[in-house]
This record gives C-alpha cells, structure tokens and sequence, in this order.
C-alpha cells in the first residue's frame, strides 16, 4: 500500500506538471494573440495590406493553437484532480490500516502480557501454603487438647481434692459460726423482752410487782387500778 502511494504520488505530481506547462503555455499564447491583433489594427489602419496578411495567417493560427492548448488544459486540470483524489483517498486507506495496524499490535501486546501472567499464574502453587495452615490448625488443637487434659487432671488429684474438701469444712464452720451467732442474738432479744417493770400498785397498803409478761393476764386489775390514785416508784 505504501509502495501504491508512492507511485501514484508521483504519478500525481507529473500530472500536475503537465497542466502547469500547459497553462504557462496557453497564457504566452494569449499574450501573442493580443500583440498580433494589436499589430494587425496598425496594420490595417496604416494600410500595410502585406503585413495585414501576414498577422491574419499568425492570427488565425494561435486562436486555433490556443482553442487545442484550451481543450488539452481542460484535460490536464480534470486528470490532475483526479490523480488528487485518488492519491487522497489512497493516504487515507494508508492512515486507516496504520490505525488498524496500531490498534491490532497493541491487542496483541495485552494479549502477550495476559498470557504472560497467566503462565506466571499457573506457575504458582499454593499446596504449600495450606499444607502449612493445616499443620498450624492441627498444632493449636493439639495445645488446647493438652491445656484441657491437664485442667482435667488437676480436678482429679488428691491434692485438689484434699483442697476442696478444706474448702467445704471451712463452709460447714462458718455456717455453724453463723448459726451460733444468730442464736445468741435471739436470746438477746428474749433476755430484753423479759425485762420487769417494777409498777406500785397500792393495794391494802402493799405493793405488787408486775413482771411485763404478766401484762395480759392482769390487764383488767390494772384497769380497775388505774381509777384509783396510784403512784410509780423509783
């Protein structure tokens, strides 16, 4: 494709070439033709019937050399636009397929690289490192076995049974202890409950000493008692 470029690229420019003689050749024809008719107005007017002729025949042939150099400038324009379009139209195919191409080789350079880790990948293995997870889980289940089976033999000497036992003597001690002490609060309370208050009743002279726990039983005399005059000692 590029080598199609070149060659038409050069093609182009032998065309365009071509039209620019051609053109360059068509106006220094024109330009004769006016200085022909210019003289030939002179000649007529200065009645120069010989050179009248004369630049007739000149005339006459660069009106026909220009109407052929008008045709064949027509041409080359008309060629040389085509050889431009065709060799735009080719730059651009050319741009395209760079474009394609660039995009093509940078897939293929992910895809190199994918594959690349993808063989890294599957290079690894990881068989290893659970092995090695396996041996840490089955070593802390074994500690905890032996943390346990030590605990539970600790349970099962003499010596912490011995130790439980004081344990459990100390607990009837002091329950007993506890006991003792609630006991002799309560015949503390019963010993103040039973304390007498002396009350003088005067009765034919005497006095009668009521003890507190006979206070329901002689609660009518004392009622009776109580609307006569009566007096407390100290």
């Amino acid at each position: 494709m590029v080598e199609k470029y070149t060659r038409l690229r050069s093609a182009t420019a032998a065309i365009i070439k071509r039209r620019e003689d051609i053109d360059e050749r068509y106006k220094q024809a024109t330009r004769e033709l006016a200085q022909t008719e210019a003289e030939l107005q002179t000649a007529v007017e200065t009645a120069q019937d010989d050179l009248a002729v004369v630049l007739i025949q000149k005339k006459n042939g660069l009106t026909t050399e220009l109407t052929d150099m008008k045709t064949e400038l027509e041409t080359a324009n008309k060629d040389a636009e085509s050889a431009k379009s065709s060799l735009l139209s080719v730059q651009s195919e050319i741009k395209k397929l760079k474009a394609e191409r660039d995009t093509m080789l940078a897939k293929f350079q992910s895809a190199q690289a994918r594959m690349k880790i993808q063989q890294q990948l599957d290079g690894l293995s990881v068989d290893a490192e659970v092995v090695a997870l396996d041996k840490v889980r089955e070593h802390i289940k074994t500690t905890i076995a032996e943390a346990n089976l030590g605990k539970e033999l600790a349970d099962t000497s003499l010596d912490s049974r011995l130790a439980a036992l004081r344990g459990q003597v100390g607990d009837v001690q002091a329950k007993q202890q506890l006991a003792d002490l609630k006991a002799k609060h309560a015949a503390q309370q019963a010993s103040q409950g039973q304390k007498t208050i002396v009350r003088v009743v005067r009765r034919s002279d005497r006095f009668k000493l009521l003890p507190i726990s006979a206070r329901s039983s002689a609660a009518r005399p004392w009622a009776r008692a109580a609307r006569r005059p009566t007096r407390e000692e100290p």
